[in-house]
């Protein structure tokens, strides 16, 4: 299946990651609390908390961190509880947008997220207004030049449920949020590690923008992602330097 041109994209958030490496920390330590207060504390049945570890492991958290904001999120330890919310938008062009938070202070991260969106040329929206063009799913890039009959036969026999082949050669492996650990696995085994691995909102279609339409989403976009209780922001725009 052919699909639209992101590698840029996904290279820039790469490298916005990586400008933002000290502040990854903060996001990945909500997310443990989280997925340790919703699903327990045993990673072994609590897939989430698995994939939350996946990326301290990633970003180099020590394992005693690790191990302290699971205890706090599951009693053993006095902690901050979070809460998860999402806000939904529109960025220029009418790109839709969906920015999921975690805060222990709901007053302050709606005004943050509605400062950002009226200053820099979005619009917040209400609760079901964009997030119906998104699918939450499992997705794995793989550069452009990367076997594609190699990860398509490993992808689809582990239970995969499309590859895509995207228009700059990047390919996209998708997969029901439960089968996602299955599906990386399968590939890393076979020794294909994708570029950007996660379960996400994919925007089912895409919105291109250029010269300063794709310049001034680019900007809403980084700002939303600066905020202290973004942990996620997701978009349909395809931008185009």
């Amino acid at each position: 299946m052919a699909g639209h041109s992101k590698w840029a994209n996904i290279q820039h958030r790469k490298g916005r990651q990586d400008e933002k490496r000290q502040r990854i920390w903060t996001r990945v330590v909500r997310e443990i609390m989280v997925a340790a207060r919703t699903g327990g504390g045993d990673p072994a049945a609590n897939p989430r908390l698995r994939l939350a570890i996946e990326k301290a492991k990633a970003a180099n958290m020590p394992a005693d961190i690790v191990k302290r904001n699971i205890d706090k999120a599951t009693g053993n330890l006095e902690g901050v509880n979070y809460e998860e919310i999402r806000y939904e938008g529109y960025g220029i062009g009418g790109a839709a947008i969906v920015v999921d938070t975690m805060t222990d202070n709901r007053v302050r991260t709606v005004a943050d997220v509605r400062h950002a969106f009226s200053k820099h040329g979005g619009n917040l929206g209400t609760e079901g207004s964009v997030v119906f063009q998104f699918k939450n799913c499992g997705q794995l890039i793989f550069a452009p030049g990367t076997d594609e009959d190699k990860v398509m036969e490993i992808a689809l026999d582990a239970g995969a449920e499309d590859v895509v082949v995207d228009e700059d050669g990047a390919i996209e492996v998708l997969t029901a949020p439960g089968d996602f650990e299955a599906v990386k696995m399968a590939l890393e085994a076979a020794g294909l590690v994708a570029e950007l691995a996660e379960v996400t909102m994919r925007a089912e279609n895409t919105i291109a923008l250029s010269g300063d339409d794709g310049a001034r989403m680019q900007k809403l976009l980084d700002i939303l992602e600066d905020l202290d209780d973004v942990q996620n922001v997701f978009h349909n725009a395809e931008i185009n330097e």
